[in-house]
């Protein structure tokens, strides 16, 4: 049975502290503009999976409240990063299993301001000995030493510098992912920041762990983002075929013995997962990169876009710098790339994350996102990762 996106929605992501709202005030914003958007009720939803990781058992009922009293399932998601992509795919499986016409995935997050521990379990830069990420970083410690700076930003800045040895990738070419995505987000007004920066700005900026800039860091967000995924005979039964878009293939990987053996962080931090995920994805479907006009990806900072970009197929490995400096990723270019601003300026709420890329995608696929309009999307990507691991990819097309 096939499954269909038939409505999204999402709060703007914004720095934590700057609204006086709860999360379940986001859930209801986003969520209530994913049913708008299907032009159904919270009648119709059969089940409801949330994502999310800074709050309580069953933060996902509290917050689906908001929406309605129904008395459907409601299941607590937690998968680091790729939290929201999780519960979409969990819609999915609902929906495609035959056990649910109609799934409202749901992902949030409220952060708190300054730079993450070393995942979703929290760790301060010290002890990671219980940290479910404890081996990842024992990785990279065994070749690059633990520092004093922030510990996703060290595991990620060391992939850079290991991808730059490796292949020659500059430091230019990584600050241009981040150009590009800041100048894509001046167009989203869900996006965090709407600020462009030249290459020279991103690569002045402070220094996170180098060669990593602030610029090139995805920030601390709080957002809300919602999916309304149903079945073929719904979409017929309810008129919705104007508005669907179908999820043509889905694919999740954990980590294998290849995230590990090489000891380098390229492959602890997800670079293997993500390919494994696509390559399944493009079996799956029959489709392959070639055949997509538009990626959301996670540049949670601007090596893993360079690293994904390898991992899709978009290039060979060691190709991805010269790929972003030659605007093939950019309006005009082979694809476009986060035409959001991707989470470096779009932002990171961690739960929702995966679910807005995908909002992202619906709105470019119906030719609904104004001024970020990619010319003639008919096939979109999206790519959602989380330490510890886990990496889903999902393929869509307009029905």
């Amino acid at each position: 049975m096939k499954a269909y996106v038939v409505g999204v929605g999402m709060t703007r992501f914004e720095k934590p502290e700057t609204r006086d709202w709860q999360y379940w005030d986001m859930v209801r914003e986003a969520g209530t503009g994913a049913l708008a958007d299907a032009g159904i009720s919270y009648d119709a939803v059969e089940q409801v999976p949330v994502g999310y990781c800074f709050q309580a058992s069953t933060a996902g009922q509290r917050a689906a409240y908001e929406l309605g009293l129904s008395g459907v399932p409601v299941y607590n998601v937690n998968n680091n990063c790729a939290t929201g992509a999780t519960a979409l795919m969990l819609a999915r499986q609902f929906v495609e299993g035959g056990a649910s016409d109609c799934v409202l995935a749901v992902g949030f997050e409220k952060m708190t301001r300054g730079a993450l521990g070393g995942g979703a379990g929290g760790g301060d830069g010290g002890d990671f000995k219980a940290s479910p990420v404890a081996r990842h970083y024992a990785v990279m410690a065994a070749r690059h030493g633990f520092e004093m700076t922030p510990p996703t930003a060290q595991i990620f800045g060391n992939a850079a510098r290991e991808h730059m040895e490796r292949y020659g990738t500059t430091e230019a070419q990584l600050a241009a992912v981040g150009a590009k995505n800041h100048r894509h987000s001046a167009n989203n007004p869900y996006a965090q920041f709407q600020d462009v920066y030249s290459v020279d700005e991103i690569l002045a900026a402070r220094t996170v762990h180098s060669p990593l800039t602030k610029l090139q860091c995805s920030p601390t967000s709080d957002g809300a983002a919602a999916a309304v995924v149903v079945s073929e005979r719904f979409v017929e039964r309810h008129g919705l075929g104007e508005r669907a878009v179908e999820i043509v293939a889905q694919a999740m990987t954990t980590d294998t013995e290849e995230s590990f053996a090489s000891g380098s962080c390229i492959d602890v931090v997800g670079q293997p997962m993500s390919r494994a995920a696509a390559r399944q994805v493009y079996d799956s479907a029959g489709l392959g990169i070639e055949d997509v006009d538009v990626v959301e990806l996670h540049d949670c900072f601007s090596v893993n876009e360079l690293l994904t970009y390898e991992a899709l197929g978009m290039c060979e490995a060691g190709e991805s710098g010269k790929l972003v400096e030659s605007g093939a990723t950019t309006y005009g270019g082979r694809w476009v790339v986060n035409p959001s601003g991707g989470l470096i300026s779009k932002g990171h709420p961690l739960g929702a994350t995966g679910i807005a890329q995908v909002a992202e995608l619906v709105w470019q696929l119906r030719g609904e996102a104004q001024a970020r309009q990619v010319e003639h999307a008919r096939v979109g990507l999206a790519h959602n990762i989380g330490l510890g691991g886990a990496a889903v990819v999902t393929l869509l097309r307009r029905a």
